[in-house]
């Protein structure tokens, strides 16, 4: 399935696709996520957590924190979707950023469309 643009509650959602590049550098954020919403003219991208490099869990990397210093510097909203606990349970500060992105409305970790959804109606 190619990448799809929705609107969820009067915004853009730039919905990716599984199967599409890797994001596993600032770059690759750029060139396949943030070159994409502006493309489509959407505000928030929702991409399948699969989709990150395993790095982008490890937040002693940087990727994590460089990735999200993009979209900020965009002002562009990122959903991560999908299940993440193994890079929960493997890390001691990484549920630490999902709480804290999770209380904001720009960067949140959701398990399915369904619940981003659901946080785009509140």
């Amino acid at each position: 399935m190619p990448d799809l643009l929705v609107e969820h509650h009067g915004i853009p959602v730039l919905v990716c696709d599984a199967d599409g590049a890797a994001i596993a550098t600032e770059q690759d954020a750029l060139d396949h996520l943030v070159g994409a919403a502006f493309t489509s003219a959407a505000e928030l991208i929702a991409v399948p957590a699969e989709r990150f490099d395993a790095r982008f869990y490890d937040l002693s990397s940087g990727l994590a924190g460089a990735i999200l210093q993009k979209f900020s510097t965009y002002r562009l909203r990122l959903a991560v979707v999908g299940d993440i606990s193994h890079h929960l349970r493997a890390s001691s500060a990484l549920p630490d950023l999902v709480r804290e992105a999770n209380r904001g409305r720009d960067i949140w970790f959701v398990a399915d469309l369904d619940e981003l959804a659901a946080r785009l109606a509140a």
